[in-house]
C-alpha cells in the first residue's frame, strides 16, 4: 500500500470512528429522577422536569443531527428505589445523564449506580459537600449549591452580626447531618459556640418537642438545618411556642417554595443564602417568566439549576461531538459556564461549579409589591468566597 493510500486508509477509518462515537445508540437521553410528590416536591419535582425541557427545547430538540429525549421518574426520597431505577435507566434504556437529584441520601446513592456505569450525574437539588470531596467522582457535576456556600453566607454574616450562641434542628440524614457541621465549623472559626442540637426524621410534621427543647438552650439563634416542609413546619412550631419572640431563626436552606409558604410576619428580616433569585435582573426575570407560564410558580434555585446544568450538558456533547461521558466531562470542564444562573462560574475538575450566590433578607408582607415579591438582595457573594477549596485528590481534569 502506497503512502498516499495509507493516509486515506487512515482518515477515512478515523472519520468512521468519529462518527461512530458521535451517533452511539442514535439519540442523547436525559432523565430526571427527582420527588415527585414528596417533601421536596415543590423544590425539585415536576418543576425540575419542566425546567430541564425547557433546556431540550431551547437547544433546538437535537443535538449533533440526534434527538434529545426526556424521561423522568419519582425518588419517592428512598435510596434503594432511586437506585433501581438509576440501574435501570443507564444499563437497559440507554439513559446518558441523571439530573433532578434533590435528596442527598438518593444522591449518594444514584451516583454510586452512575460512577460504576460511566454515566454523568447532573445533581442539582443536593446540598451535602461531600460529592465533591470524600465521595468525589470524575462523572459527578455539582450545581446549584452545597451546604459549605450555605453557612458560608447565612450562618458568617449571623455571628458576625453578634449572635454568637446556636442551636440547630437538623434533618437525619446526610444532608442534614453535613449542613450542621459545616455551620458549626464555621461558627467556631468566626468566634461562636454551639450550645446544642436535636435530630428529627424527614418529613416530621410536629415539631414541638424540637422547639421546645431549643428553647430552653439559651441560645441566640436556632438554626434550622433542614429544608423544604419540614422547615416550614419548624418554623411554625417556633411561631407557636413564642420561640421566635425571644430568638432569631436562620433558615439553612430555604427555597422561594418555602419562604412563600411561611407566615411573612414571622419569617420577614430572615436572612438565608440562595444559588438564585428570579426577580435579580432582566435575564433572571425573563426566564422566570416563561418558567412561571409553564409551572404555574415562580422557579426555586433548583429549577434554575437544572436548567442551566442541562444546557452546559447538551453545549459540551455539541462541542466535544460526542456523548461519550469522558470526552464530555472534559469539554464541561473546559469550558466556562455562562447564563443567567451561572455568573462568575467556573466548572472545576472535582466537579463542583462555582458561581456567585446572594445573601437575601425576606421581605414582610407590607413590604411585598405581590405574592412573588419575596426577597430583597442584601449582598452579592463571590462564588471563591462562597465554595470550599478544591481537594487535589479530587481534581480529575489533570
Amino acid at each position: 500500500m502506497t503512502l498516499k493510500k495509507q493516509i486515506l486508509t487512515a482518515a477515512i477509518a478515523g472519520t468512521l470512528a468519529s462518527a461512530a462515537m458521535a451517533t452511539t445508540d442514535g439519540k442523547v437521553k436525559i432523565g430526571v429522577l427527582a420527588d415527585m410528590s414528596g417533601t421536596y416536591a415543590d423544590i425539585c419535582g415536576p418543576g425540575c422536569v419542566v425546567a430541564t425541557q425547557m433546556a431540550i427545547d431551547d437547544f433546538g430538540g437535537k443535538v449533533l443531527n440526534k434527538p434529545i429525549e426526556l424521561i423522568s421518574a419519582d425518588s419517592q426520597l428512598k435510596p434503594d428505589i432511586a437506585s433501581a431505577i438509576a440501574r435501570r435507566w443507564v444499563e437497559s434504556e440507554d439513559v446518558d445523564t441523571i439530573g433532578g437529584l434533590v435528596s442527598s441520601a438518593v444522591t449518594g446513592a444514584v451516583t454510586q449506580v452512575t460512577n460504576n456505569s460511566k454515566n454523568i450525574a447532573l445533581i442539582t437539588g443536593s446540598a451535602s459537600n461531600g460529592f465533591t470531596t470524600k465521595a468525589c467522582s470524575p462523572y459527578i457535576a455539582h450545581w446549584t449549591y452545597n451546604v459549605v456556600a450555605l453557612a458560608n453566607g447565612t450562618v458568617k454574616t449571623m455571628v458576625g452580626e453578634g449572635k454568637k450562641k446556636w442551636f440547630f434542628i437538623t434533618a437525619d440524614y446526610a444532608f442534614g447531618h453535613a449542613l450542621e457541621t459545616v455551620s458549626s465549623n464555621v461558627i467556631k472559626a468566626n468566634g461562636g459556640e454551639v450550645v446544642g442540637s436535636v435530630r428529627a426524621p424527614l418529613g416530621t410534621t410536629d415539631f414541638s418537642s424540637y422547639v421546645l427543647q431549643a428553647q430552653a438552650s439559651g441560645a441566640d439563634v436556632v438554626a434550622l438545618a433542614n429544608a423544604g416542609n419540614d422547615t416550614v413546619n419548624a418554623l411554625n412550631a417556633a411561631t407557636e411556642f413564642g420561640l421566635t419572640e425571644s430568638m432569631d431563626i436562620a433558615g439553612l436552606l430555604v427555597f422561594s417554595q418555602n419562604t412563600k409558604a411561611m407566615d411573612g410576619n414571622v419569617a420577614g428580616g430572615m436572612k438565608l443564602t440562595t444559588g438564585f433569585y428570579w426577580d435579580l435582573n432582566d435575564e433572571t426575570r425573563a426566564w422566570s417568566k416563561r418558567f412561571k407560564e409553564k409551572h404555574g410558580e415562580i422557579p426555586s434555585m433548583a429549577h434554575a439549576g437544572a436548567y442551566s446544568a442541562t444546557m452546559h450538558y447538551l453545549n459540551a456533547v455539541q462541542k466535544a461531538g460526542t456523548d461519550d461521558a469522558d470526552v464530555v466531562m472534559k469539554q464541561m470542564k473546559t469550558t466556562k459556564p455562562n447564563d443567567f444562573f451561572a455568573v462568575n462560574a467556573e466548572f472545576r475538575g472535582d466537579g463542583r461549579m462555582v458561581h456567585d450566590m446572594l445573601l437575601v433578607q425576606i421581605k414582610k408582607p407590607a413590604e411585598r409589591k405581590d405574592e412573588d415579591d419575596i426577597y430583597k438582595v442584601l449582598k452579592v457573594i463571590p462564588g471563591s468566597e462562597a465554595y470550599n477549596p478544591m481537594l487535589d485528590e479530587c481534581n480529575f481534569s489533570r
